[in-house]
């Protein structure tokens, strides 16, 4: 038995939902998962193949439910090579969404603003992004079962979905910036020689995590739609330092707004 089927099984052995909708929640994002309505909790230890989240801000739960009337797979936490993880970890949730039948995966994340329009508590949406991880998940031996030796990514942020994400933001009076995400390795932050280095080559946000994920989704066949919380300035920006409690603090004051965009965007999916 394959280790994604045994984590399939696990899930399966503790919940009626067939989602069709995946959620990764970032630093400070997990507060949408408490909106699920008839949830199933998962720790991730109870599940073959997880490891464990070990960051302040990723509770390291799977919950299954309903949002919006929609049967939905939400990571409450997600994982970061910087933890020590692999890449095969990283994305292991990701395979398993997609054998449970998961469509549309919307990512979200913590990122520093590189972009000096932006302040902190903006919401961006992501029209790209630049692997500045210079590792790739899909190395090694392709399974073509899973999905094309070279998967095309000019469209990894789907523009059907960030069309609805707009509208949706417009809807509800939402100012939604727009923007590329670069994705680092971390934990250490970015120095302010490396943020003018990233925003001279296109990048409007900075962060740890999201880009190996969307990867092997579209690898997978998976729609992808994303959207960062801009929870500091980048390096060098600003003259303070940067922490993770800022990160948490930023995430708490803009929960009401966040909830209400993902949920008013999972309601017209």
């Amino acid at each position: 038995m394959s280790k994604w089927q045994q984590a399939i099984d696990a899930i399966r052995a503790k919940t009626s939902i067939q989602p069709k909708i995946g959620l990764i929640l970032g630093s400070g994002l997990g507060m949408l998962a408490d909106e699920i309505e008839q949830a199933d909790v998962i720790p991730y230890h109870e599940i073959p193949g997880f490891p464990t989240s070990t960051v302040e801000g990723h509770a390291g739960e799977l919950v299954l439910g309903t949002l919006e009337g929609q049967p939905v797979i939400t990571m409450k936490g997600r994982f970061h090579l910087y933890e020590g993880h692999g890449l095969d970890s990283v994305t292991f949730p990701i395979r398993v969404m997609k054998q449970l039948g998961v469509e549309i995966i919307l990512v979200t994340n913590a990122a520093g603003g590189i972009n000096t329009e932006f302040a902190a508590g903006d919401l961006m949406l992501i029209t790209d992004h630049l692997n500045l991880m210079y590792r790739n998940p899909l190395i090694g031996p392709n399974d073509n079962e899973l999905g094309a030796r070279f998967p095309d990514m000019s469209t990894a942020y789907d523009p059907q979905l960030r069309q609805l994400a707009k509208k949706v933001a417009q809807s509800q009076g939402i100012s939604l910036q727009e923007g590329v995400y670069a994705g680092v390795l971390g934990p250490s932050y970015e120095t302010p020689a490396e943020i003018r280095m990233m925003r001279t080559i296109g990048a409007d946000a900075v962060g740890m995590s999201t880009v190996p994920e969307v990867i092997v989704a579209r690898h997978a066949g998976i729609k992808v739609v994303g959207i960062s919380c801009i929870s500091n300035m980048a390096a060098g920006i600003l003259p303070q330092p940067l922490s993770h409690a800022e990160v948490m603090e930023t995430a708490e004051k803009v929960k009401s707004i966040f909830i209400g965009l993902v949920k008013g965007l999972i309601r017209e999916m």
